[in-house]
């Protein structure tokens, strides 16, 4: 064994988030996941690139293996199965409505224990999912699960604090002791850790505090013995027990790994790491493995330096929680002996029996003798126990390290698939939806949800309120109904979709339906025509508004998101990957009821590592977008296939209100509609509204134009003129973005005369600003003129009564030159309509 210490690299394994790691028993492999889809397996030993496993669901939170195989839980609730050598996916074992949060294997490989926001807890076996044990006991979702050495206990850490120990020696697990106050109260998705880690010998465990301290529980009456003093000043994150229980390893939010003396409690060393999530101990070399929020893995070679390898080499070690040392002998000390202590790595069948019996005399003599061939150093160690036993032959080698290369990577960055106008889980509720007819939100009653949809006109419409068994996560609320999905409803029944009107003239006018099995919702949109669901196999399900299936293609890029209006249905993807190692987002738009493609896999125009927050359609019929930027997009041009383009309504990042001090407040979307953008103001760093409901904001539109002409005099109402200049810039700017989309608009359906007078006005507006910029222009001075006359070419008046307004502006600021050329134009332009009208005739 090497005794140079190297500080490992961290090694890009993930996009940034919860990053989860596991050996493999036999400490060939460790295995990663994390954030994203991908699923990495490094082999010991190796530096060069891992394997990679892109079959996976997204959001892994649980992760564990046997030699064979490796077992993945996820956001959406699933539990899969991988083979280790092909790296397909082999098995769905199981499905829970809400996420797991944390996956346990017992010692034999047979039960896998999964802990989810659930309030029950699964244990099913692995060859035979149809057989399950569940604990019943809790009274809030589980964060963390582990178990006992012998397989016997199971440790269920709850998001309440209450830490619950069964027993599941038995058919029917039975609770053995309720503690409370053992960990500390956390969210879900809270970095701090609240897990049970085992003494390898089984008799006691070690917990994280509040106090930053590691607390010890005897598991003889369960109850604490003693603790490592707090050190850390930051919450504790990860924490691991060595293979022989003689050193404990700890990492917490301060950036620092401690490295533990277990009999003394004394702290050998200190590493300096931030971001540590997780840890692990290698099952028989001297080489701990842990990961970052930032998505690293790293590999610490010789993390016990030379002159504290001896506590390292050590037999298993009984944890003394009293004064006196816990029986070495006793059952659990014997049968947990770590593999690298015995002939060919693999742990030899036990007979129970008194302490003395002959299993007990041979795994004395076999632990002896490895340990003397251990210290002999004479090599042949390896040839006996292969990877069972604790070498560094393939680390040691010179010609070996030269010829590995450190390689770097990149994971591609994707975009998560979202539901436009939904919140997170807050506590017990969220919102399911929140837009400008009402808003519609859930609480979770434990054995099920309670849903409440209210209405802003409350006189039109009446609020409603319903008992929901299948817990449904999407929603959608318009003037015509209200549409529900439940992607993973409970008992692992298929996903459902709900669909209830305001108003019928039927006796029942509600109507359910169910996707196929193993196909989830991601995003749902409802308008005035139809029903838009997005599955998690990429397929569009476009349902009548009273459950007739239209239309199902397959959507060509990964599904986000989706919004409707009328009889358009717009969908975005993630598309192809750019250098800078992001997904590029597509979106495509088209007419469900004349079966036209307007936009077709076009791109989505947010700036590079940004986020999309929402996705709707202007009350006018536009799609809008608005970004984690904070900027309000509006897409001009959209009906004509190739001609479409992304333009800023708005930068809530210039909003006056923020140059005013008000620094700390970022803004919900919610709506564009009334020419006004409606949003919810979120103040001290938060990122979701929350209960009771908020109210709505409402800011006008302002398109980020140049704001300040160039300065061409120091007369007192300079400041003014430039002031009034940026807001008829603007202002031109933004009448004519409308005036292109209005006219989009009544181009392509039935125009009204009121429709036709409607635009008619707008191009006199977007004149009568022209004449106020060329103003602004007369009242700067004469060398201003020929932006004036620049701007008398852009009148779209075809009378001259607006070319007759210019020459009267000139006049009035005594501009005789501009007046001539204005007049110039004026007949020029009349002459060529007289020209173009012969040519019509």
């Amino acid at each position: 064994m090497s005794s140079v210490t190297m500080r490992p690299r961290g090694r890009p394994a993930h996009t940034p988030g919860t990053t989860v790691l596991t050996y493999t028993p036999n400490g060939k492999h460790i295995i990663t996941a994390g954030s994203n889809s991908a699923i990495r397996i490094y082999t010991v030993g190796d530096e060069g690139e891992p394997r990679t496993i892109d079959e996976g669901v997204e959001a892994h939170f649980g992760i564990t293996a046997t030699d064979n195989c490796f077992i993945i839980g996820a956001e959406d609730g699933t539990v899969w199965r991988y083979d280790l050598e092909s790296g397909k996916m082999d098995k769905l074992l199981v499905r829970c409505a809400l996420p797991v949060r944390d996956l346990a294997i017992s010692s034999d490989g047979q039960w896998i224990a999964v802990a989810s926001d659930e309030l029950t807890v699964k244990v099913v076996n692995v060859d035979d999912m149809t057989n399950v044990k569940y604990l019943r006991e809790q009274t809030k979702g589980s964060k963390h699960i582990s178990f006992d050495p012998s397989g016997r206990f199971i440790a269920v850490s709850c998001t309440d604090g209450v830490l619950y120990i069964y027993s599941i020696a038995s058919d029917e697990p039975e609770l053995v002791r309720k503690i409370d106050g053992a960990i500390r109260r956390l969210e879900p998705e809270d970095e701090a850790t609240s897990r049970v880690v085992w003494h390898p010998d089984g008799t006691a465990f070690a917990t994280a505090q509040a106090s930053r301290e590691v607390a010890i529980f005897s598991t003889s009456d369960w109850s604490p013995q003693k603790s490592f003093s707090s050190v850390h000043n930051g919450d504790i994150t990860a924490l691991g027990w060595s293979p022989n229980g003689a050193l404990l390893a700890t990492a917490a939010a301060d950036g620092k790994i401690l490295l533990w003396e277990t009999s003394t409690q004394n702290i050998l060393k200190r590493y300096d790491f931030a971001n540590v999530i997780n840890l692990s101990w290698h099952p028989s070399i001297n080489l701990l493995c842990f990961t970052t929020s930032d998505g690293e893995l790293y590999i610490y070679e010789n993390f016990v330096s030379t002159e504290y390898q001896p506590i390292l080499e050590k037999r298993l070690e009984s944890f003394s929680v009293r004064s006196g040392p816990l029986g070495e002998t006793s059952g659990n000390a014997r049968k947990q002996i770590p593999s690298r202590f015995k002939p060919g790595g693999a742990d030899r069948p036990r007979r129970g029996g008194s302490p003395d019996s002959l299993d007990d005399i041979l795994g004395s003599m076999d632990d002896d003798d490895n340990f003397v061939e251990d210290d002999d150093g004479a090599g042949y160690a390896e040839e006996i126990n292969g990877f069972g036993k604790r070498t560094n032959g393939h680390l040691d080698d010179p010609e070996s390290r030269d010829r590995k290369r450190l390689a770097s990577y990149w994971e591609p960055t994707v975009h998560e698939s979202f539901q436009p106008g939904s919140t997170p889980w807050k506590g017990n509720r969220r919102y399911l939806c929140l837009n400008l007819t009402g808003v519609v939100w859930t609480v979770d009653q434990e054995s099920h949800n309670t849903v409440t949809v209210e209405f802003y006109d409350s006189e039109m419409h009446r609020n409603f309120h319903f008992t929901d068994p299948y817990r449904y996560d999407k929603a959608c609320l318009n003037e015509n109904g209200a549409l529900f999905t439940s992607s993973s409803p409970p008992d692992d029944g298929p996903a459902m979709i709900y669909y209830r009107p305001h108003e019928t003239w039927t006796t029942r006018g509600d109507w359910r339906t169910q996707l196929p099995p193993g196909e989830t919702v991601k995003a749902i949109a409802l308008s005035e025509s139809y029903i838009v669901v997005l599955t998690s196999v990429n397929y569009v399900r476009i349902y009548t508004l009273y459950g007739t299936p239209f239309r199902v293609y397959r959507q060509k890029s990964p599904a986000i998101t989706c919004a409707a209006w009328r009889d358009y249905v717009m969908t975005v993807g993630n598309g192809p990957v750019g250098h800078n190692g992001f997904a590029s987002l597509t979106y495509s738009i088209e007419n469900v009821k004349r079966d036209e493609i307007c936009q077709n896999e076009d791109i989505v125009a947010i700036t590079e590592g940004e986020q999309l927050k929402n996705v709707f359609f202007s009350d006018n019929g536009d799609p809008c977008i608005y970004d984690s930027e904070g900027v309000l997009l509006i897409l001009q041009h959209w009906r004509t296939p190739g001609q479409a383009r992304w333009v800023p309504l708005l930068d809530t990042k210039l909003l006056d209100r923020l140059s005013k001090g008000r620094k700390e407040e970022t803004y919900w979307p919610v709506a564009v509609a009334q020419n006004k953008f409606h949003c919810i103001i979120l103040k001290g760093g938060e990122t979701h509204p929350y209960f009771p409901r908020p109210l709505l904001s409402e800011f006008d539109f302002k398109i980020p134009v140049s704001t300040k002409p160039s300065k061409t005099n120091e007369d007192d109402d300079s400041e003014t003129v430039r002031n009034d200049a940026a807001r008829f810039e603007e202002g031109f700017v933004r009448e004519t973005l409308f005036y292109s989309l209005f006219q989009d608009l009544i181009s392509t359906t039935n125009a009204t005369r009121n429709q036709r007078a409607e635009l008619a006005r707008r191009e006199v507006e977007i004149d009568k600003i022209l004449l106020q910029m060329i103003a602004v222009e007369c009242r700067e001075g004469e060398d201003r003129g020929m932006k004036a006359l620049e701007l008398v070419g852009m009148l779209q008046d075809r009378s001259g009564k607006m070319i007759e307004a210019a020459v009267k502006i000139a006049q009035r600021y005594n501009r005789s030159i501009l007046e001539d050329k204005i007049r110039n134009l004026g007949e020029r332009r009349l002459m060529g309509m007289e020209e173009e009208d012969d040519e019509l005739a």
